[in-house]
């Protein structure tokens, strides 16, 4: 008679989880530390920071800068909830014309913050950076599970890599909600690769609580789901049940603002009136593309650093594009990456953040990790690690001094 083999001791495979994670996260953290060490010398060697507001970039210290722009609306959230309001500018004519409000900010980021300041005893602050960092780890997991699909553990470094030094990297570790719905998309693609649809539908339904770019993975997991279906790979409920759950986060908070607005479109009308931010159909993005690489600077929001940046960065993600599709990815990747390209440069909106919009891209590393894995581990090291030291400016300092993040 056959005896069932034990399970292995929770020390051993506590071993083994080390032995496979531990060099992605320790290259990863080790490739952030640099950077933000990096993005926070120059903010104090600069001490730009000194002289602005403590809600637009300014602070006593350098790291209070990692909570302003947006980190000053999560925290007001956090820490007061939301009252949705559409309250006109008395007398505005102009492109903003309603006074900004906090509902324009997805709640998962500011609950998870109100959460780990009550066990821990954090304030805001302190709360919101624990999120930010513990979930650009999580990311980095995510992002090397995905690439060592398509070259291995090698890889998998090099893509975890590329992510703590990406342009736009340098609001992973501050109080915005960026590192959380990349963490949420890469693992709910993940799920979707390993057909786990019921975890790609929860992490979907989470990300709609999280960012509204969300809309772009919602649409990845639907086609995945139907090509599924097509392909009869299996049971059809499941990936029906995970494509009727991923848009009930975004879709119900946006529905519940607008029924506090007393008005269903009253989401999108307070990021109009009060951030001047719509789908154009990328005419905001070519005046910039047009304008930078001549020299003017005479469009919405021109931000000249941060802007030169950030078209570096589109066009680096037009070059990547069809290398990607040379890879072939699944469905899922691909729609995820084309959908949340159209979205952020379809969109008026300040242009020195589309590097950090444009972070959920991750799928974009896989050709760059697919090449970087030839070269020797300390090589590649060698080449990440000045990436790093580059870009507590061109992924921190231009961000959040010379833009507005």
């Amino acid at each position: 008679m056959r005896t069932a083999t034990p399970d292995p001791a929770p020390a051993s495979r506590f071993g083994a989880a080390a032995r496979r994670y531990g060099p992605v996260l320790a290259v990863f953290g080790t490739l952030k530390l640099a950077g933000f060490c990096s993005f926070l010398y120059l903010l104090s060697s600069a001490g730009d920071f000194r002289g602005k507001h403590p809600r637009f970039g300014g602070g006593a210290h350098a790291w209070d800068v990692l909570a302003t722009w947006d980190g000053w609306w999560y925290q007001q959230i956090a820490l007061h909830g939301y009252d949705p309001k559409l309250v006109p500018v008395p007398g505005a004519t102009g492109l903003i014309t309603l006074e900004g409000n906090s509902a324009a900010f997805f709640p998962l980021y500011p609950a998870l913050m109100r959460l780990t300041s009550a066990v821990t005893g954090l304030g805001a602050y302190g709360a919101g950076l624990l999120v930010s960092i513990v979930a650009s780890f999580a990311a980095a997991l995510g992002i090397h599970a995905v690439a060592e699909r398509f070259g291995g553990r090698r890889a998998g470094l090099a893509a975890a890599g590329l992510w703590a030094v990406w342009p736009g990297s340098g609001v992973e570790w501050a109080v915005y909600s960026d590192s959380l719905y990349v963490a949420l998309a890469v693992w709910a693609c993940h799920a979707v690769l390993t057909r786990r649809w019921l975890t790609a539908g929860v992490l979907t339904f989470a990300a709609g609580l999280n960012r509204p770019t969300a809309a772009a993975l919602i649409a990845a997991l639907g086609v995945a789901a139907l090509l599924s279906l097509r392909r009869r790979e299996e049971s059809p409920l499941r990936p029906l049940l995970a494509t009727a759950l991923a848009p009930l986060g975004l879709l119900g908070y946006l529905l519940w603002v607008g029924n506090r607005m007393g008005d269903l479109g009253g989401y999108f009308k307070l990021q109009s009136g009060a951030w001047a931010h719509s789908f154009d159909y990328g005419e905001q993005t070519l005046d910039v593309l047009t304008s930078v690489p001549v020299g003017h600077f005479t469009y919405l929001f021109a931000y000249p650093f941060a802007d030169v940046v950030g078209v570096g960065v589109v066009l680096l993600a037009f070059a990547l594009l069809p290398l990607l599709l040379r890879l072939r990815p699944p469905a899922v990747l691909v729609v995820h990456t084309v959908l949340t390209l159209a979205l952020v440069l379809g969109s008026q909106q300040i242009f020195a953040n589309v590097s950090r919009y444009l972070l959920p891209c991750f799928p974009l590393f896989l050709p760059l990790a697919v090449a970087l894995r030839r070269l020797s581990l300390p090589v590649l090291c060698t080449l990440l690690g000045i990436a790093a030291l580059a870009s507590g400016s061109y992924a921190g300092y231009v961000l959040f001094e010379l833009g507005v993040p």
